[in-house]
């Protein structure tokens, strides 16, 4: 595998959604095809949108790994915003994006040791320090993370996550490319990997400005 770590392609990036958009544009076919994928995925974002609850609500924005900071904010927020508020801790909404570098949070384990995603993004396991071939917010086993951060404690607790497609399209193909497999398969791979729980969204930044639409103040986590 190349030594070029996914998390420095942003211009790959922009090249590569630059390219989605000019050849949306070549056929009429293509254009219907693509239409209709749209239109599928804008209604399961309009359902994940308008599940978002609670009666506080905040979007914690993670488009970088950060050491998982979202997910600690995140129950930080579940522990104290009952007693700032006065309120039930169902009153306490909260959405997580996941977008850029910090995708592969969305994953299970599987896929983490296959690409060897914490090399790729630099990601560390919380324990070794060194990097990670699990999710290391999946199931925390850290002593030095507070344990109800991990992901599945959050989703029990109704927090919703969304994940952008345009990411997962993005750097699976760059994988892909580095690993000699077809783009198509790995971005398969990567998706029938995603948590249960968590939903992919048409893009990360889409999901953020939903989820303000739906008042969810504002959180930058990465």
């Amino acid at each position: 595998m190349s030594d070029v770590n996914v998390s420095i392609e942003r211009r790959g990036f922009l090249g590569s959604v630059a390219a989605s958009a000019a050849a949306a544009g070549l056929s009429a076919i293509g254009a219907t095809a693509a239409t209709a994928e749209a239109a599928t995925a804008d209604g399961d974002f309009s359902k994940w949108l308008a599940g978002i609850s609670g009666k506080h609500r905040q979007v914690y924005d993670m488009p970088e790994p950060n050491d998982g900071m979202g997910f600690i904010w995140t129950w930080v927020l579940q522990l104290t915003g009952p007693q700032g508020y006065g309120v039930a801790e169902k009153d306490i909404g909260v959405v997580i994006v996941l977008r850029h570098n910090a995708i592969p949070y969305a994953f299970t384990d599987g896929v983490w040791a296959k690409y060897k995603l914490g090399e790729q993004f630099k990601i560390n396991d919380p324990i070794t320090k060194t990097a990670a071939v699990a999710n290391p917010f999946y199931h925390i086993k850290s002593p030095d993370l507070p344990p109800d951060a991990a992901v599945e404690k959050l989703l029990a607790k109704d927090v919703k996550f969304g994940v952008c497609n345009m990411a997962i399209t993005h750097y699976s193909g760059v994988v892909a490319k580095q690993m000699g497999l077809n783009a198509d398969e790995v971005k398969k791979d990567w998706t029938g990997a995603v948590i249960p729980g968590v939903q992919i969204v048409p893009s990360g930044v889409l999901a953020v400005n939903g989820a303000q639409s739906k008042g969810c103040a504002y959180c930058f986590a990465g």
